[in-house]
């Protein structure tokens, strides 16, 4: 059994991108439980944006929002600059993203565009200004939500899993770049993660809730690892389905 990294490898700071999402809250909150003192909220001005800290406040940490628009990456520099220049970041969770309707985005192209702006545009300028950042000062994890959805494409949701296929490509790249600078990037693919952002729709075998998520992330941290799998089995899953002829892979129900 793999002995764990003690819990100062767990982040005192974070920052979360995408500071809505039940995913991040997840994590946020696990970390807060453990060691994490410091964080700031980047998302979109709103009333869930304000809930979301207060609900960590009343955990403990001391929260700050910051205004941050994944589809205005012109504003990225300074927004997450204002972040960095208050102190230290230790971890940077990138955790926006949206899924979009296949079936709809198929008929509205400009619908299909704005999820890969969204999730991978937006994404590789944001990536890009944190690491900088992480790397001015010598330390720290980005960890980025991808999904398994990365891994191959499928019918019911090319457009989403072609995104999610462009940053895992990316953030894999990223973590190469920024090998020996002391800056760690790992990256996190999920299954289905059952949630109220997934309500209404069919779930999936091997599925996961946040929680789950926010576990296979700190263990990650812990470990120092590059790659998280959620669940852990969902990789000889995905190494399977990668490898099957086209033309059987078609017939499957996905």
């Amino acid at each position: 059994m793999d002995r764990l990294a003690p819990a100062g490898r767990l982040p005192r700071s974070l920052l979360v991108l995408g500071g809505t999402s039940g995913i991040a809250l997840a994590v946020a909150r696990r970390l807060i439980a453990r060691r994490t003192r410091t964080v700031w909220l980047a998302g979109r001005p709103s009333p869930a944006l304000e809930e979301a800290a207060a609900h960590l406040r009343s955990l403990g940490a001391e929260v700050r929002t910051v205004a941050f628009d994944a589809l205005d990456p012109a504003s990225h520099d300074a927004a997450l600059g204002k972040v960095f220049a208050e102190g230290p970041v230790d971890m940077a969770l990138l955790a926006f993203g949206v899924h979009g309707d296949q079936a709809y985005d198929e008929r509205e192209p400009l619908n299909a565009v704005r999820v890969a702006q969204t999730n991978y545009t937006g994404a590789v300028s944001a990536g890009l200004v944190v690491a900088r950042e992480l790397q001015n000062q010598g330390h720290g994890s980005l960890v980025v939500l991808s999904s398994v959805a990365a891994e191959r494409a499928r019918r019911t949701d090319f457009i989403y899993g072609s995104s999610k296929a462009g940053l895992d490509t990316f953030t894999q790249g990223l973590g190469d770049a920024l090998y020996g600078t002391g800056v760690h990037v790992m990256v996190v693919r999920p299954g289905f993660v059952r949630s109220p952002a997934t309500a209404g729709r069919a779930a999936e075998p091997l599925s996961s809730t946040p929680e789950e998520v926010a576990s296979a992330v700190e263990l990650g941290l812990r470990r120092r690892s590059e790659n998280v799998w959620v669940p852990g089995r969902l990789r000889l899953a995905a190494g399977v389905l990668r490898h099957l002829p086209r033309a059987l892979y078609r017939r499957l129900p996905l």
